[in-house]
C-alpha cells in the first residue's frame, strides 16, 4: 500500500513541479538557479562520501532504538551498520543539496533532528564551518557510530545530543537567541513534526530556513506539511518532494512552489 501511494504522489509531483523557467519570484528563481541546480562537484563531497563508503562496508551489528515512525524497509532491532547506511542515510544527491542550501545561507546555528550515522551532520558542518551544529539522535548505539564518523571527519564543533527529541530539543531551542537553520529528519509522525515546528517558530527570523524531510512519507506527514505551508508566519515554501523548504521572508508574497529535482 505504501509503495503504491508513494508512487502516485511522486507521479503527481513530477507532473506539477516546475524548473527555474516560469518562476516569477526573484528570490526563488535565484535559489533554484544558483543553489538547487548547482550540480558542480565539490571536493568536500568526495571527502564525506569516503566516510559513507566505510559505513556501507561496516559489517558490525548494533541494537537500534527507534522512537519515531520506524522504517519502511526494516524494523528489526538488530541491524548491520552497512544496512542502516544503505537504507537510512540521505543519498549523496540529497545530502549535497542540503549542503548547498546551508552553504548559501551561512547560518550561525544549525539544528538537525535525526543524526543517523552522521554523514549529513558532517555535510552541514562543512557547509558552514563557523556554525555550531546541534544534532539530535534517539538511538544511543547509532549515535556512537555517528561520533566515530565525526572523528574521521575531524569535526569538533558538532554537538551530539542523545535521547528522545521530546526531552532534549526544547531546552536547546530555549537557550538559543534565534534559529538560523533546522533540518527535521526524525520521528516522521504528524503530531511530532508539527510540535517541533511550533517550538522553532518563536526563534525563527527573516533569514531562517527550516527543512522537513520525507514530506510524503505518510498521509500524516502530508497533512503536517499542508499545515506548515498554511501557517500565517510562513511566507514561502519549496516542495522538492523528498524535502520541503520553509521560509519566513518579510515582504515575500505568500506562495508555495513545487520544483523538479
Amino acid at each position: 500500500m505504501f509503495n503504491l501511494r508513494f508512487a502516485k504522489d511522486y507521479l503527481r509531483y513530477r507532473l506539477k513541479a516546475k524548473t527555474r523557467h516560469g518562476l516569477h519570484s526573484p528570490f526563488v528563481y535565484r535559489l533554484v538557479d544558483e543553489v538547487i541546480y548547482d550540480f558542480h562537484a565539490k571536493k568536500v563531497y568526495a571527502d564525506i562520501e569516503t566516510i559513507r563508503r566505510g559505513l556501507l562496508n561496516d559489517t558490525r551489528t548494533i541494537t537500534v532504538t527507534d522512537l519515531g515512525a520506524g522504517s519502511h524497509f526494516n524494523n528489526n532491532k538488530q541491524k548491520r551498520i552497512a544496512d542502516i547506511a544503505k537504507n537510512a542515510l540521505k543519498p549523496p544527491k540529497l545530502a549535497q543539496l542540503i549542503y548547498r542550501l546551508v552553504a548559501d545561507l551561512q547560518p550561525k546555528s544549525i539544528i538537525e533532528l535525526g543524526t543517523c550515522l552522521g554523514t549529513t551532520s558532517i555535510y552541514l558542518q562543512k557547509a558552514a564551518p563557523k556554525a555550531h551544529v546541534y544534532t539530535f539522535e534517539g538511538c544511543p548505539q547509532t549515535a556512537k557510530v555517528a561520533a566515530e564518523s565525526f572523528d574521521k571527519a575531524d569535526e569538533k564543533d558538532i554537538e551530539l545530543i542523545v535521547g528522545n527529541f521530546d526531552d532534549t530539543l526544547k531546552g536547546v531551542i530555549d537557550n538559543l537567541d534565534q534559529i538560523d537553520f533546522m533540518f527535521v529528519d526524525g520521528n516522521h509522525q504528524k503530531d511530532a513534526t508539527l510540535k517541533y515546528f511550533e517550538w522553532a517558530l518563536p526563534k525563527a527570523h527573516e533569514n531562517t530556513l527550516l527543512i522537513f524531510d520525507d514530506i510524503y512519507w505518510s498521509e500524516g506527514m502530508k497533512e503536517a506539511w499542508a499545515q506548515i505551508k498554511a501557517h500565517p508566519k510562513v511566507t514561502a515554501t519549496v516542495d522538492l518532494f523528498w524535502i520541503g523548504l520553509v521560509y519566513f521572508r518579510k515582504g515575500q508574497v505568500k506562495e508555495d512552489f513545487m520544483i523538479k529535482i
